[in-house]
């Protein structure tokens, strides 16, 4: 999502970053009152954003799944997006 397209409506969310194999650090967001994570990814392109932290996913359509290596085998996934064990292939 491009970052210019994304507002926050409702107070500031804390940040917390972690290793990544793509970006050499992963810049997460979450609520500072209960902890739910927001949005993560975060580069100059724009940033990931949470479904769960929509007023409204349903319109939210996966293309693909990634890191399912890390999936638990409780967790359903729809067979029908393509499955990546790590990160999708880039389109460059």
């Amino acid at each position: 999502m491009p970052a210019k397209s994304f507002k926050i409506t409702k107070g500031t969310p804390c940040f917390y970053d972690t290793p990544s194999e793509a970006m050499g650090h992963n810049k997460r967001a979450f609520c500072a009152k209960c902890g739910s994570r927001l949005f993560g990814g975060i580069t100059d392109e724009g940033q990931g954003i949470t479904a769960s932290s929509l007023d409204d996913p349903s319109w939210f359509r996966p293309q693909f799944d990634i890191f399912t290596s890390d999936a638990q085998p409780w967790d359903y996934m729809d067979p029908k997006p393509p499955k990546f064990e790590k990160y999708a292939p880039s389109n460059n």
